[in-house]
């Protein structure tokens, strides 16, 4: 089976409530539907930085693109079957703080992402609630980040 390597990067977006941005859909995988929730999160494109492309995925896939970068939450690896295929995905991940509530259309780049809908989780509930290991492990990443912070909130 061919390898395949990505380069990807992706937002841990908390809110002024403390909320964990979620982007969810229903998709068809091996002949059935399958509910994801997931962080928002892509390719990095040739000439881009991890922090921009993290940044625009954000803003690619639920539309809240008013955000800071406030830690840089590591990197982690991801391998998985898909379409004849093995994959394996380098995922990078920031923790980020929405800015301004504003929400602009999301600007899907193919009809995958065009399925998303942001979802604001509480804290307690998004490390459980997301469908992949990786990305629930980045969720605690942020968290733990936050509670060891000095500062009482973002």
């Amino acid at each position: 089976m061919k390898t395949k390597h990505h380069e990807t990067a992706g937002g841990v977006v908390i809110d002024s409530a403390g909320r964990v941005l979620a982007i969810v859909r229903d998709i068809e995988r091996e002949g059935e539907v399958r509910h994801e929730v997931r962080l928002p999160k892509g390719h990095i494109d040739p000439g881009e930085t991890a922090e921009a492309a993290a940044v625009r995925e954000v803003r690619e896939e639920s539309g809240y693109g008013l955000v800071e970068i406030i830690a840089d939450l590591g990197e982690g690896t991801s391998e998985f079957d898909f379409r004849g295929k093995h994959h394996v995905r380098r995922e990078r991940y920031f923790l980020m703080r929405l800015t301004d509530s504003a929400r602009e259309a999301p600007a899907p780049t193919n009809d995958e992402e065009a399925l998303f809908e942001p979802r604001w989780l509480a804290p307690e509930e998004a490390a459980d609630a997301m469908t992949y290991e990786s990305e629930r492990d980045f969720v605690l990443r942020a968290l733990n980040f936050l509670e060891q912070r000095e500062e009482p909130s973002l």
